[in-house]
């Protein structure tokens, strides 16, 4: 593993390891997915993380970072990320669930999230959303080619959003990850000015963008101090894969079937 700017470069064996703990945080969040329903408290989810991720052979990423208390980050509605798995917070049908999963295994990372339609299938502003932010993910992926910069994805990603009337959060973004949960760059949803990292075969990163339907801005809770919320209290998606950087096309590395 070689350095650049504080950038991590990965080469074998890593890569095959982060791919291992990537394929299995796809693996715990495509199940879990599967098993939110309405009625379910965004605690008992949590509770199935636990298990879903003992069976991979690793242990939450999330669990204790930087204190917070969650498995996985449960985010409902207008809830934009890092929400806490609670006894009274109930899933609702047609609620959009987000759900963010980051696996440790053999002391490397996997982290990817989606969001979903609980117990139908969305209509109308509610699939708009969810089609444009994992239309956006998917174009910022296209973007993550060798000698691209990081900005590129980020142009990517808004182009996409606004043009469907909606917008990308700001005050928070995407990120390197193989042996830590966030390493740089930092991979911002939206074009930023100035100079910005070349995209280097080697890099592994987070491409994670979270859309809300109204303002962009957001807050964040102040009881729970991690839930953030879109500051109008309109609905919000998050889909993330993680990618390497290949000499081609990007790998993406918590590959699940697209959904729209």
């Amino acid at each position: 593993m070689s350095r650049q700017s504080k950038i991590i470069i990965y080469r074998e064996p890593e890569i095959s390891k982060v791919r291992a703990a990537a394929q299995a945080s796809a693996q715990v969040l495509d199940r879990l997915c599967i098993a939110a329903n309405p009625g379910m408290s965004t605690w008992q989810l949590d509770q199935l993380a636990i298990s879903f991720i003992q069976e991979t052979g690793g242990k939450s990423a999330f669990y204790g970072y930087n204190g917070f208390p969650g498995q996985i980050c449960i985010s409902i509605n207008e809830e934009v990320v890092h929400g806490i798995g609670r006894k009274d917070r109930i899933i609702m049908l047609g609620d959009l669930l987000s759900i963010d999963v980051g696996v440790a295994l053999d002391g490397y990372i996997g982290d990817n999230a989606r969001t979903i339609c609980v117990g139908r299938k969305a209509t109308g502003a509610a699939a708009k959303l969810l089609q444009t932010t994992e239309e956006s993910l998917y174009a910022g992926i296209a973007a993550a080619t060798p000698r691209k910069y990081v900005r590129d994805i980020g142009a990517a990603v808004q182009k996409v959003v606004e043009k469907a009337g909606m917008h990308v959060v700001r005050e928070l973004v995407g990120h390197g990850c193989g042996r830590k949960m966030h390493e740089p760059p930092e991979v911002p949803n939206f074009k930023t000015p100035g100079a910005s990292p070349i995209l280097q075969p080697g890099m592994i990163i987070c491409i994670e963008p979270m859309v809300n339907m109204g303002t962009h801005r957001v807050v964040f809770d102040r009881q729970d101090h991690w839930t953030v919320r879109s500051m109008d209290a309109s609905l919000s998606a998050h889909f993330e894969h993680q990618i390497l950087i290949t000499e081609n096309q990007p790998e993406i590395l918590t590959r699940w079937p697209k959904t729209v």
